[in-house]
């Protein structure tokens, strides 16, 4: 009996570590659940500056607005540079402009593993050299994809490019590349890919063949491709693992769908969305969210979604309701952030400079659009731990809001820096992404 029991105690102690371990790493853009939550960590600050709470800041050359991500000792990222001239991305809204001409000079697609206690580069790869091969947003880059991770590899996506496996001493293991299609208004890809059961899902929604496909972790093969009646979309595709089973759940201009994993659909709905579909589909109290907004589009929902779902589940333009949409609101939706749930509350971070906060489950308004500070946009998605909301602005400065039903900023940090890629955080320190480096914030 008594080996019995320390038998489970061991196995109670393993899966527990097992958990703990989970936590420490963010692998994928959003974290491991694809929500931007963690768990309160005392470690993780609230206030920092250029030089308050730093732990380290590491240059990273050229352009990309790929998040971070991190597993165990190591920190990665995507990068393009060029050692032609090239215009920096500039804050703020861009009425629709797009980029023609394809920028001149040669570029290099890189990938950089950092040290998570250092900062210091433990290796970086080139996997491809040239002129781009599409054109792009002049706010976008060639690296805004954020890679995936898991405990054996690395999968970096670069949209236009192809996908790219090493193991996490760098030595490349495989390598999946995609025919470049032109996109709409030439804005470029952003979409990330994810990895699930040894399958990593890359979602390629263009002006000509859309798809989704899942490649084998291990080898790159393809498992299966089922095509996408969509044009371009930028949303990252979301493995939505609800009480019934798991779904690959992707935003869509003209459907909101959801496969099996072997690529079939489950359900889809008219969810009226934007022209432009961003923000990436997540789950929280049971519940998936799912959202568009581009600011000059008339159509800017939220739909809620319940577990369970088959076929054609679209609901009438009036109602708020149905069979499996728990709420549905028709113009709250933001341009690129991706919202939050935090608690009991939802809160959306307009790209604007406001914000709104309704019920997670009922979608009651606690309060409509309250603006930040004048001049403030915002891209990156926001996060919270400790009790609090935070959304970094396109001008470096990230506003730390009390989690609640009141509109409270309590602190302002200021990088004093082009900010458009989404933090990261893992192991008590929060990872930012400026234009030009990489910050590794925590309280000293």
């Amino acid at each position: 009996m008594k080996a019995r029991g320390t038998h489970l105690s061991l196995i109670f102690i393993l899966v527990l570590c097992s958990d703990l371990y989970a936590q420490e790493n963010w692998s994928r853009f959003r974290g491991p659940n694809a929500d931007g939550v963690v768990d309160n960590d005392p470690r993780l600050p609230t206030k920092w500056s250029k030089t308050e709470n730093i732990l380290w800041k590491s240059d990273i050359p050229g352009l990309g607005w790929s998040s971070p991500v991190i597993w165990g000792d190591k920190v990665f990222l995507t990068t393009v540079a060029s050692d032609g001239q090239f215009e920096k991305p500039k804050p703020g809204l861009y009425n629709g402009e797009g980029r023609k001409e394809i920028p001149g000079g040669m570029h290099r697609w890189l990938v950089y593993c950092l040290d998570i206690n250092t900062g210091h580069t433990l290796w970086k790869r080139e996997v491809h050299k040239g002129t781009p091969p599409v054109g792009r947003h002049p706010k976008n880059t060639y690296a805004s994809e954020t890679p995936c991770v898991d405990g054996e590899r690395l999968y970096a996506l670069f949209g236009d490019l192809g996908l790219y496996c090493f193991d996490h001493n760098g030595t490349p293991l495989w390598e999946s590349l995609i025919h470049p299609e032109e996109t709409m208004r030439d804005y470029g890809a952003a979409a990330s890919p994810v990895v699930h059961e040894n399958q990593v899902i890359i979602q390629y929604d263009n002006a000509k063949s859309s798809f989704i496909t899942a490649l084998d972790s291990k080898t790159g093969k393809q498992r299966w491709r089922t095509p996408r009646e969509e044009k371009t979309t930028w949303a990252t595709p979301f493995i939505w693992k609800n009480e019934l089973r798991t779904e690959v759940v992707t935003a869509g201009r003209k459907r909101i769908r959801s496969y099996d994993l072997n690529g079939n659909v489950l359900w889809s709905m008219d969810g009226r969305m934007s022209v432009l579909t961003i923000p990436s589909p997540f789950a929280a109290n049971g519940l998936l969210y799912v959202t568009s907004g581009y600011f000059q589009d008339r159509r800017r929902p939220v739909w809620v979604i319940q577990s369970g779902a088959s076929g054609d589940i679209s609901i009438d333009e009036n109602q708020r309701k149905g069979a499996f949409v728990e709420w549905h609101h028709p113009k709250l939706g933001p341009y690129n952030t991706t919202p939050i749930v935090y608690g009991e509350y939802y809160y959306t971070l307009l790209d604007q400079g406001m914000m709104t906060c309704h019920h997670a489950l009922t979608g009651e308004e606690i309060y409509d659009r309250t603006r930040f500070p004048l001049y403030t946009s915002f891209t990156a998605s926001p996060w919270a731990y400790n009790g609090k909301l935070f959304g970094l602005a396109e001008s470096g400065k990230t506003f730390v809001l009390k989690a609640g039903p009141e509109f409270e900023i309590i602190e302002t940090n200021d990088l004093d820096e082009l900010c458009i890629a989404t933090p990261s955080i893992a192991q008590g320190k929060l990872f930012i992404r400026t234009a030009s480096s990489v910050y590794c914030i925590t309280n000293k």
